[in-house]
């Protein structure tokens, strides 16, 4: 609770330096002064490290991981859209969550298939 009043305390104190075009941002219901904010920001980091494997072999990559992210972004691609204040850029970072988990899984599913051919 102390790290939320702090939390708190800076946003207001930071109140003041707001130029006046950028108030309405800063005020929105889910402007910087909220969660619904930086849970997006730094959810990019996700999307960063998808796009950084794309390069990675095709047998390193997780089927089971890359499903689990493509099924997350796409559900909450739909939460987010759903939720008050609606919140476009969780809706953005989760679709592009989903694209590149999307494309790895279809990579690696390639992969294994190949190999099962192969086998046979």
């Amino acid at each position: 609770m102390a790290s939320a009043s702090m939390y708190f305390r800076t946003m207001a104190k930071l109140d003041k330096f707001v130029p006046a075009k950028f108030m309405p941002m800063w005020q929105h219901p889910a402007g910087p002064k909220t969660v619904f904010f930086w849970a997006p920001v730094f959810k990019w980091g996700l999307v960063i490290a998808g796009i950084g494997d794309l390069s990675r072999p095709a047998e390193k990559i997780s089927v089971p991981q890359s499903l689990s992210l493509a099924a997350t972004g796409i559900i909450w691609s739909r939460y987010s859209l759903v939720i008050i204040p609606k919140n476009w850029s969780l809706f953005s970072v989760n679709v592009f969550v989903a694209c590149t988990a999307c494309y790895q899984l279809s990579r690696g599913f390639k992969y294994q298939m190949a190999n099962k051919a192969k086998a046979a």
